[in-house]
């Protein structure tokens, strides 16, 4: 009888037969569903595809394309020896990029509240040469960056990029898009908290028409908020994706026909991205971040901030304009830089992104 294969490990006790397992059939000539997409999720083996993907202005399975690198290099200005943080690792594109900007000689520290994600990045970028000697990573929220700067020091540099990865949008486990079915959880920490199906089933009418019209400007939170209640009282609590996304578009019935379809496209996405921030608390973690950031920059420091809607780029701006009244800051950016055609072309997710900076007096 032939012996069963086995991958060779360390250790005797690590030793372990190797299981053949046939990849899972979908339906149709391209998988549709995020667990189907082998070739994407296995970018090593499979790079013909994923550059194929990247060429058409997706993001592959599993991956996410850093937003306005060039642009934030040159706004962060990063020398040899230099001291840095990057307060939202996420996939680590724009971790890497400052990485190398360093020549081998100073030290990134990297912050993310999810711990699934900086695992992977963690060992990802271990892969490429950039261990413990040059990288740090952390699983904080930035709101903690005064905790971090009191243990290593200031930083020369910082970048925080506000936007959810698409690892994390993509993934319907995680519950932050509405295309496909999953738990409505929308999480940055899913180990932390309560899941946005918790959240909607302890406000009230009033709460859930705030939270839409204060984190997304949605027009019809009111008769969205009413669809939520409604569906409570029939026993029916919202604990999927599709099924809050059923309820946006049963809201926005009197909606003429000919404009329901956009308008449930743009209402569903508002909700969701209201119920984000208010799951992970986003404004007020970003409000104590900037409060802090002048504290930890040395001075001559460098930041540079990525947003990507409205309220967060408000914030951002009117912090930034108050630092310098005090004296905080020698100069902030007086105009978002905003990303370059092209790259909106080839990645549609850098569409509504905003870049903003200052430097530490």
């Amino acid at each position: 009888m032939e012996r069963q294969k086995e991958i060779p490990f360390e250790t005797e006790e690590e030793r372990k037969p190797v299981e053949y397992k046939r990849r899972k059939r979908y339906k149709g000539t391209h998988p549709k569903k995020f667990s189907e997409k082998y070739k994407e999720l296995d970018p090593n083996r499979y790079a013909d595809t994923i550059e194929n993907v990247i060429a058409k202005g997706g993001t592959p399975a599993g991956m996410h394309i850093s937003i306005m690198v060039q642009e934030i290099l040159d706004v962060l200005e990063i020398q040899p020896g230099q001291q840095g943080l990057d307060a939202t690792l996420g996939y680590g594109g724009h971790t890497k990029r400052m990485l190398e900007c360093l020549l081998g000689e100073g030290h990134i520290y990297a912050m993310d509240v999810d711990p699934i994600e900086s695992r992977k990045t963690k060992q990802r970028l271990e892969k490429v040469g950039y261990g413990k000697d040059l990288l740090t990573i952390r699983e904080m929220n930035f709101a903690q960056v005064d905790e971090l700067a009191e243990e290593v020091g200031g930083f020369d540099f910082i970048l925080a990029d506000l936007g959810v990865s698409s690892m994390q949008i993509d993934n319907p486990e995680r519950g932050f898009s509405y295309k496909q079915d999953g738990p409505l959880d929308l999480r940055l920490n899913p180990e932390e908290g309560i899941s946005a199906a918790q959240r909607l089933q302890e406000m009230d009418k009033a709460e859930l028409i705030g939270m839409l019209e204060e984190n997304a400007d949605e027009p019809y939170a009111e008769e969205i908020a009413q669809a939520v209640i409604s569906e409570r009282k029939k026993g029916r609590p919202v604990e999927t994706t599709r099924q809050l996304a059923a309820l946006v578009e049963r809201a926005l019935v009197m909606v003429p026909e000919q404009e329901r379809a956009e308008a449930v496209r743009k209402s569903c996405a508002r909700t969701f991205q209201a119920l984000r921030i208010d799951v992970n608390h986003e404004f007020e973690v970003l409000d104590a971040f900037l409060e802090k950031l002048p504290n930890v920059l040395n001075p001559g420091g460098r930041v540079a901030i990525l947003t990507f809607h409205s309220g967060e780029d408000r914030l951002v701006k009117k912090s930034f304009k108050r630092h310098k009244k005090k004296g905080d800051y020698s100069a902030v950016a007086k105009e978002v830089v905003r990303p370059s055609r092209e790259e909106c072309i080839r990645n549609h997710r850098a569409r509504s992104t905003k870049l903003r900076w200052a430097v530490k007096a």
